[in-house]
């Protein structure tokens, strides 16, 4: 993905979206609970704006951001809530009006730097194209907690292709948190996106496949939904196993969600 201009357009369009969302929802539902485990739609909200402030340090100001680095390796099991946990107790007018200065901030970062330039990161370092993609799926899987809360059903856009393309790029990573050797053979992922059209990855003649819906692919990757849930389908053993701890972001496994019979 060389050319940063398209998804960085999206990013824009999916935290306008959102940004909507919420705006419209009313400041007394900012204390809704959402589904991640002691968040509220505010919380959720500050983790986006810390996220993006430090993607915005990544890309502006290298030390500032190995230092941000440091602290999170200092806490790596508590630094995720406590950056949440700060914004949250901002009142809500204050936070979405950071939110939305710091994501405007790092979309003129991301659109100014330079052809070819790679960028810290929590993980490997990070092309503007590959920084982009980072924040659409992550304010799309903290959109759809939101969303849960709120009682909204969100159709699904052509931007969930961004999702579906770090859900398989990530797949190494997912075996790797795991302690499990990742396979040496590339798997052929069929997704459908949501106006019929097939995105595809991996070879056609691989033997191990996975396929399914896009908004399903997404929820799963993003840990937003049990695999249960999903109309999500592998075949072969390694690709079986794949789509039970499959993950879209950096970090440490996810606890993911309980199927909605209640069961793991």
């Amino acid at each position: 993905m060389s050319e940063p201009t398209p998804v960085i357009d999206d990013l824009r369009e999916e935290s306008t979206e959102l940004d909507r969302l919420v705006a419209e929802s009313g400041t007394e539902r900012w204390t809704l609970a959402t589904p991640a485990p002691r968040w509220t739609v505010a919380h959720q909200i500050a983790h986006l704006h810390w996220t993006d402030r430090a993607a915005l340090l990544a890309v502006t100001d290298e030390d500032g951001f190995r230092a941000e680095a440091e602290k999170a390796l200092g806490a790596p099991d508590t630094f995720v809530d406590d950056g949440a946990e700060d914004g949250a107790r901002l009142p809500p007018a204050d936070l979405l009006t950071r939110w939305r200065e710091g994501r405007a901030a790092l979309d003129r970062a991301l659109r100014a730097a330079p052809p070819g330039t790679r960028f810290p990161w929590f993980g490997p370092p990070m092309s503007a194209a590959s920084m982009a993609t980072g924040r659409l799926m992550e304010t799309w899987a903290h959109g759809q907690d939101i969303a849960d809360a709120l009682g909204v059903v969100r159709a699904p856009t052509a931007r969930l292709a961004h999702v579906v393309r770090i859900g398989v790029r990530a797949r190494n990573f997912a075996y790797l948190v795991h302690g499990l050797t990742p396979p040496a053979e590339e798997f052929r992922v069929e997704i459908t996106g949501p106006d019929g059209e097939l995105w595809a990855h991996g070879p056609e003649d691989a033997p191990q496949r996975v396929t399914g819906p896009a908004l399903d692919f997404c929820l799963l990757v993003t840990q937003r939904a049990h695999r249960a849930d999903l109309a999500v389908t592998a075949t072969g053993p390694d690709a079986d196993r794949w789509l039970d701890i499959a993950q879209a972001f950096a970090g440490p496994p996810g606890t993911g969600r309980t199927p909605k019979g209640g069961t793991a």
